[in-house]
């Protein structure tokens, strides 16, 4: 464990050295709080205009989840953005280890590939934490100005969690089958749209294709959770992602060791 922790903070040190770290910070942050004042502007006009009718027909307007809605609407937005930053992260984990050529340095040291992986993956997952947490300050508006239901904020931020987990796991991988970042991020990219586009493709096809593509979407799977559902198949499909991604990183290291 000490060996992880070790190579964790030797890779967090390097990204905030750096300054892809800032950019994908302040990009995310601007982004987010934009959003949210996008979507709290478009509610309150939405209710504004509700009132009115209501005032017109005489009937009272049906109740509304304005801060859920906001939240919902808010990681919804996210979720794309996070496809195409956090490839951004994990671009570097092993290509710039091989375009530096300290990767040999890496497979020789007195550490198992298992735990260069675990360290790596626990370093891109911190900053990504650090990332969403600055959410968070939008989060705490919506309780200091209104009364949102807590489970539904804390379903959507598990299943976003996940799916930014999935998104690192997937990334490290391919960042370990080239020496360029460059290379490795747009390969990241293509994967990733490919899980995405899938949702879009199963819509065209037969109820058993529909069913299968559908479930290998991997943005689909955030949806029951930003609508406060927390379902143990999206959890698992999450989990297995994270499990495949960390596995084949671990299969790629060992072969790079024995081919050098």
């Amino acid at each position: 464990m000490k060996s992880i922790l070790v190579i964790a903070e030797r890779e967090l040190k390097t990204y905030f050295i750096s300054p892809i770290a800032y950019v994908v910070l302040t990009i995310f942050t601007f982004l987010s709080g934009f959003v949210f004042y996008f979507f709290v502007r478009a509610m309150v006009n939405s209710v504004a205009s509700r009132a009115m009718m209501s005032a017109q027909t005489g009937r009272p307007p049906d109740p509304i989840d304005m801060p859920g809605l906001v939240v919902q609407s808010m990681f919804g937005f996210l979720s794309f953005v996070l496809l195409l930053l956090l490839p951004m992260i994990t671009m570097a984990l092993f290509s710039e280890e091989k375009k530096r050529g300290t990767m040999e340095l890496l497979l020789t040291a007195p550490v198992t590939d298992l735990q260069v992986v675990l360290g790596k993956f626990l370093a891109a997952s911190t900053f990504y934490l650090i990332l969403l947490s600055t959410t968070l300050v939008e989060i705490a508006i919506l309780f200091v100005y209104s009364q949102p239901a807590k489970g539904p904020i804390l379903s959507a931020l598990l299943g976003i969690v996940l799916y930014g987990l999935a998104i690192i796991a997937i990334g490290m991988f391919i960042s370990t089958l080239t020496e360029s970042q460059i290379v490795s991020v747009i390969l990241s990219f293509g994967v990733l749209m490919v899980l995405w586009l899938i949702g879009a493709i199963a819509q065209n096809s037969g109820p058993t294709a529909k069913a299968v593509l559908s479930y290998l979407s991997i943005l689909d799977h955030t949806n029951d959770f930003l609508q406060g559902v927390i379902s143990t198949s999206h959890i698992i499909f999450y989990l297995s992602l994270i499990v495949l991604g960390v596995f084949l990183t671990y299969r790629s290291l060992d072969s790079l060791r024995w081919r050098s």
